[in-house]
């Protein structure tokens, strides 16, 4: 009966081969330009990938004043990335500017650079105290400014950021906690570097680096929606600022950052994929100009420069696995909420029982 109430249908769905050969051959050659051109496309973008990654060197940092009086403008710097990003360009010849809360941890800083300063070249510091979060402090602000304009920037650094105390849903993030996440990530950043860009613009050179996250720049990353939020924002805004400055000299990076050993990640040792911040900084500064892992991904100015980071980068973007990457985080995040309640539960008991 099955085979009575189907024998009107053809044997073949699809032409055999030797059909399409013969019978199709423009339709074939299609096929196989399509094909070919994929192919080509995988295999020119792996190679630079790789080519930028491991082998290819960035733009001098001489370009922008290195060694010839320019100085380099970090926030965030008490420790970290930051403190890192300013004991490296003391190296490479900038005066630096250091900037955060801690007054200690900056004062250990600058005589830690002045230490190093190479022999004949003396290396000129100065530290800002600022509580990057207090937008309202117009004193603080315009201390900042005022100490900006008698420098010539050639480097900014915006690395100051914060992140969520432990991962919660958006429902539940405390209010003071979101607040200060976008306005340090966020209106903080953009203040400060409208501050330094105006300066780059009268000298017709500068480089700009913003930390970015692969929370944001590369994945969704459920329960920790605000940071997230403000790490999208942050590539979006560098990309928009990038092509606003090219035709002025001024070059702009957003680097996409996988997991660094620093008080921000909560993470102590490194890994094959968690750097220390010299080593991480390191790669930042040799690769300028290089997208690396971040190549023709549809995110300009973006940046993966640490290896590691670039080969995740890339094998995500080849691979498209992108939403299963948001469901791992979730998941990850879910336990680490557990944990946390449990030992908060277990300090809270502890309390009531002295």
């Amino acid at each position: 009966m099955a085979s009575q109430l189907f024998s009107f249908l053809p044997v073949q769905f699809a032409p055999a081969s030797n059909v399409l050969v013969t019978d199709h051959p423009y339709l074939l050659g299609f096929l196989l330009a399509i094909g070919s051109f994929s192919f080509a496309r995988f295999l020119l973008k792996t190679t630079l990938v790789f080519l930028q990654t491991f082998v290819l060197s960035g733009k001098d940092l001489r370009k922008y004043g290195a060694g010839k009086g320019a100085w380099a403008v970090v926030t965030g710097a008490s420790e970290g990335i930051g403190r890192e990003f300013a004991l490296q360009l003391a190296q490479k010849g900038f005066n630096v500017l250091v900037s955060a809360r801690n007054a200690t941890a900056l004062s250990n800083l600058v005589a830690e650079i002045e230490s190093k300063s190479p022999q004949g070249k003396k290396v000129e510091t100065k530290s800002l105290v600022m509580d990057f979060s207090k937008l309202n402090d117009a004193a603080a602000w315009s201390h900042f400014e005022s100490e900006v304009k008698k420098l010539d920037v050639g480097v900014l650094i915006n690395n100051v950021g914060r992140s969520h105390s432990h991962p919660v849903d958006f429902a539940d993030t405390p209010i003071d906690e979101m607040d200060n996440i976008l306005n340090i990530n966020v209106n903080a950043t953009a203040h400060v570097t409208r501050i330094v860009v105006p300066h780059m613009i009268a000298k017709k050179r500068g480089l700009v680096i913003s930390i970015g996250s692969f929370s944001g720049v590369s994945v969704v990353s459920p329960m920790l929606a605000v940071y997230s939020g403000t790490k999208s924002w942050l590539s979006t805004w560098s990309a928009a600022l990038g092509e606003e400055l090219k035709s002025k000299n001024i070059d702009v990076m957003c680097t996409n950052t996988y997991f660094v050993v620093s008080n921000l990640s909560k993470i102590r040792r490194p890994s094959l994929t968690t750097p220390t911040p010299k080593a991480y900084v390191r790669s930042v500064l040799s690769k300028v100009g290089l997208p690396c892992g971040a190549l023709w991904t549809g995110r300009p100015y973006v940046v993966t420069p640490y290896w590691s980071h670039a080969v995740i980068d890339w094998f995500m973007n080849v691979v498209g696995w992108k939403a299963q990457y948001g469901r791992f985080t979730h998941n990850l995040h879910r336990d680490i909420l557990r944990r946390v309640k449990r030992k908060q539960e277990r300090e809270a008991k502890a309390a009531k029982s002295q």
